[in-house]
């Protein structure tokens, strides 16, 4: 390694990489033992919004949050609309660079979260109207399938999103006062 090449290992990529594992662990445990969280409480959209906002290579941001969706998504199952929410994770990356790359506050966490949520809802409800076949091809058919996806965001995904937004968030802010090595933003290679 040169000199002045950032490290690829680093603190501040080790606690970021470990908290994104966490979360991932949850969403599997979810999966498996439906009895221990609500129905669609994932971690996954704050895992996006997370790593768009703080990892320094704009590539590992999206790469960090897909790769470990890719992985528990062998263990839980592929499925047709796999591309419609993974490139729902790449837009929660977006927002998360966007909105919280350089200032981070909880309204703008809370902002960040609701939106990752609430566009993760009709984007794969839109999807499913469209490709399963479940809905007329209506006016209604979709209004019905935004209604009968509503428990999923109401009591899940919204929920989910914002709790795990916290933990990760707030979580990363206290280990940061603890760990001043966690401050330190490498800059990407060119």
């Amino acid at each position: 390694m040169q000199p002045n090449s950032p490290r690829l290992i680093t603190p501040r990529s080790l606690v970021l990489s470990g908290m994104i594992v966490f979360a991932v662990a949850v969403r599997l445990l979810a999966y498996f033992q439906p009895a221990a969280l609500p129905l669609n409480f994932s971690p996954v959209m704050a895992i996006a919004i997370f790593g768009g906002a703080l990892f320094s290579d704009r590539r590992l941001a999206l790469l960090v949050p897909l790769l470990a969706m890719f992985v528990s998504d062998l263990v839980i199952g592929l499925h047709v609309l796999i591309p419609v929410i993974y490139g729902c994770m790449a837009l929660g990356v977006l927002l998360g660079s966007g909105l919280l790359r350089r200032k981070r506050s909880a309204g703008r966490v809370i902002a960040a979260a609701v939106g990752g949520a609430t566009g993760f809802y009709l984007i794969t409800n839109f999807f499913v109207w469209l490709t399963s076949g479940m809905y007329a091809m209506t006016a209604s058919g979709l209004a019905a399938c935004y209604v009968a996806g509503l428990p999923f965001y109401q009591y899940g995904s919204l929920p989910g999103t914002l709790l795990w937004s916290g933990v990760l968030f707030g979580g990363f802010a206290l280990l940061s006062l603890r760990f001043k090595a966690l401050n330190a933003i490498p800059q990407p290679a060119r």
